[in-house]
């Protein structure tokens, strides 16, 4: 049983982690290059994985089923609380927005494309509202047990891409590098290694046991490195630089998660390519929708003590999806933007927050550590540092 939840809670780490990010990072890092890319890649996977261990920190001191709002009172009182509330509603929407308007517009798409109906818009987030409405509706268990199946078709489908696309790679491609290009992808970088918000759900769903939490931890942000990775190789490696359907007229693209299915299609020269496309950006898109939704309903549950009952649950799902859909179909082309609007709250909320947390428990509450992030002090600041530099580059690159 522990394996299988182990099991279980890799995916739901790496099913959150990878989403809507994963399909932004071609357009956004593409004009960069290859190297440049990976480079960043890796640094921001090993910033975000350090800043996870030190949310796993602060969950383990409470071990109970609350969220970042009961943790963040009780190590920084409640201004920290306030704090915590508005930065986790702004990320958590967005983050929802962006997948509802993603997968709205790629259901419209394929509706138009299958059977020749143009949809209103409005409909496109429908079926996908009901459907995860539902499994947040009844819990982490069907939850997770929805995500693996997610996660089988997304490995399906990732499976059959690379092998369709790898032969129609051109190696000159992957030598283009402008590191100048390439910082305005930090921020969807950093937001698509963003699983941190299912933590204090998976240490309550592994029975706080910091072994099984750290091997989960470190597997399951392993597998979305790796993911992206061969994407971004994939990707990059068969559309130009330039040109009518290259990467830079990409990166324009007010619908990005649609353009994106035609021109990695016309580049390979295959519709059979554009339907497996279809459906693999479907399975990126619900697996991190999915994970996020859980997390905003636990928060909200947590910070508005609001019971699990059956009333109580049919509550906390509608106000975990009505704003964001209310959202989604006034500004239905938000989807890079949201994206990106959201790793200002990913740097503080994820970032500075539990640095912060962190250093109030060990050495102002003396806090008895369960488990312990190696660095001390000098690991919590450099952590807040890189995560206001962060924000900064997001700021600039919206202005």
């Amino acid at each position: 049983m522990k394996k299988n939840r182990v099991f279980g809670g890799v995916l739901l780490v790496s099913g959150t982690a990878i989403g809507a990010g994963m399909i932004a990072l071609p357009v956004t890092s593409g004009s960069g290059g290859l190297v440049p890319t990976l480079i960043l890649l890796l640094s921001c996977w090993l910033y975000m994985t350090t800043t996870a261990f030190l949310f796993l920190e602060a969950t383990l001191w409470l071990e109970r089923d609350v969220n970042i709002v009961t943790m963040a009172e009780h190590t920084l009182g409640w201004v920290g609380k306030i704090i915590s509330w508005f930065l986790y509603l702004f990320l958590l929407y967005s983050l929802t927005t962006a997948y509802l308007s993603g997968c709205g517009a790629i259901f419209i798409n394929s509706i138009q494309a299958w059977a020749g109906i143009l949809l209103p818009q409005w409909a496109g987030p429908i079926p996908f509202l009901i459907l995860f409405g539902l499994c947040i509706y009844l819990g982490t268990r069907p939850s997770d047990y929805i995500n693996r199946a997610l996660m089988l078709g997304l490995v399906l489908t990732y499976s059959v891409l690379g092998a369709k696309l790898t032969p129609k790679i051109q190696g000159n491609y992957l030598l283009h590098s402008d590191w100048k290009l390439i910082w305005p992808s930090i921020a969807i970088m950093v937001t698509s290694f963003g699983y941190h918000i299912i933590i204090p759900s998976l240490s309550y769903y592994l029975g706080y046991r910091k072994d099984l939490l750290k091997k989960t931890l470190i597997w399951g942000s392993l597998l979305p490195l790796f993911v992206y990775v061969l994407f971004e190789v994939l990707v990059l490696g068969v559309v130009p630089f330039g040109g009518l359907h290259g990467l830079v007229a990409l990166s324009h693209s007010t619908h990005p998660e649609v353009d994106l299915i035609s021109t990695i299609n016309i580049n390979a020269g295959g519709s059979n390519i554009g339907e497996v496309l279809r459906f693999f950006v479907y399975f990126a898109i619900l697996t991190s929708f999915l994970g996020v939704s859980l997390s905003l309903h636990d928060f909200l549950a947590d910070g508005l003590k609001i019971e699990k009952t059956s009333k109580g649950r049919f509550f906390l799902t509608l106000i975990t999806f009505l704003p964001p859909l209310c959202f989604a179909l006034f500004f239905p082309n938000v989807f890079v933007s949201a994206l990106k609007f959201g790793a200002i709250f990913v740097a503080a909320l994820l970032g500075i927050l539990p640095a912060v947390m962190v250093w109030s428990g060990r050495y102002k509450l003396k806090m008895e550590n369960k488990f312990r992030v190696i660095g001390g002090k000098g690991v919590l600041v450099g952590v807040i540092l890189i995560s206001l530099i962060v924000i900064v580059m997001d700021v600039i690159d919206q202005i």
